[in-house]
């Protein structure tokens, strides 16, 4: 224990005493939090995104409706109406239509769905000119959501942090592992009575001591002034936070194990974290390509994003996310085991 917590503390230190790294680690993702809610203050955009379920009609048939053809329009295609409904309760979407049953649903205090509703339905009566699919032609049944709105700050905060945890564990492992071999101090380790279990171990807990406390002062320091949405549990969102950080460190130690060059080290930092913080959900995949949102399930980033939106805006409690707990928690189990099968200390 006492060689455990001397390099725990040496870590820490060699950290903190850095005040470049410490002030743009706290400073960079305040000052991306501030500026998307500046930037999106009311949920984001002009363009409309509407969500539908069912198929499309044929261009030019007599199903076929103009409003399914407007520009700026956004079409995103559920496979039933239990998650666009939920998303629409939020003004996170702003119609949803079934085109089986002819019938649209549009939230009572959204502009956007109001001007949405007068381009399908003109007569705002419950039935209008457009068409789509097996209804009667010109027909729509209307049906009012309501629910609380949620800013779009408060769904991207989650994502924020999400990547300030991969970036911190990253960074302060793997390149920090990386760097010692380079410089031969894990070699003067080697020549000591550290065990590799232990300086392991100690690279970790120092690492999830630090970013743990970094994302926590990022969400209070910007939460102090936005006020983010809170309607879960505060006890499972610090759990998922603590085990997504985790499983980033298990994944910095698996790509410093073997490497040698810091330049070698960057350039695959680089090509593990761009694909993650385009493919994770930071931004949204609604829209995109089936292969991109297949791919997104490749990354832990997508299960701690998911997870901690679920909880924040939804109020999803333990047995909601299970699923994506049990994923990460596969993960870092699965990262640490074969980042102790690799490393080596030359």
């Amino acid at each position: 224990m006492k060689r455990f917590w001397a390099v725990f503390v040496a870590r820490n230190i060699e950290f903190f005493r850095d005040r470049s790294t410490l002030i743009f680690n706290l400073l960079f993702p305040v000052f991306l939090i501030l500026g998307f809610a500046y930037a999106f203050p009311a949920g984001g955009g002009t363009t409309f995104k509407v969500g539908y379920v069912g198929d499309l009609p044929a261009l030019g048939s007599p199903a076929d409706a103009p409003f399914l053809h407007y520009k700026h329009i956004q079409l995103v295609q559920y496979a039933n109406l239990t998650s666009p409904l939920d998303r629409l309760a939020h003004n996170q979407i702003d119609m949803v239509i079934d085109l089986g049953k002819g019938e649209y649903y549009v939230n009572e205090a959204s502009s956007n769905g109001y001007i949405l509703e007068k381009m399908l339905a003109p007569d705002s009566g419950g039935t209008g000119s457009a068409r789509a699919g097996p209804a009667p032609p010109g027909t729509f049944t209307k049906h009012l959501i309501s629910g609380t709105p949620i800013r779009y700050v408060d769904w991207f905060v989650p994502g924020v942090i999400g990547i300030n945890i991969l970036m911190g564990s990253l960074s302060g492992v793997g390149f920090v592992i990386v760097r010692y071999r380079r410089n031969g101090v894990l070699k003067r380790f080697k020549a000591t009575p550290l065990h590799a279990f232990e300086f392991v171990s100690a690279q970790v807990l120092s690492r999830f001591f630090i970013v743990a406390f970094i994302s926590a002062a990022i969400f209070a320091g910007t939460d102090a002034v936005l006020h983010f949405r809170m309607a879960g549990s505060w006890i499972l969102l610090i759990a998922v936070n603590a085990l997504a950080i985790l499983c980033m460190i298990a994944l910095g130690l698996v790509f410093s194990s073997r490497i040698k060059s810091e330049e070698v080290a960057g350039g695959i930092m680089n090509l593990i974290m761009w694909p993650m913080m385009i493919l994770s959900g930071v931004f949204s995949l609604e829209g995109t390509p089936r292969a991109m949102q297949l791919a997104s399930r490749l990354f832990p980033v997508t299960y701690y994003i998911e997870s901690s939106r679920a909880i924040m805006l939804d109020g999803a409690g333990f047995a909601q996310v299970a699923g994506d707990l049990g994923v990460l928690a596969g993960m870092t189990l699965g990262l640490l085991a074969l980042a102790a099968a690799l490393f080596k200390w030359e």
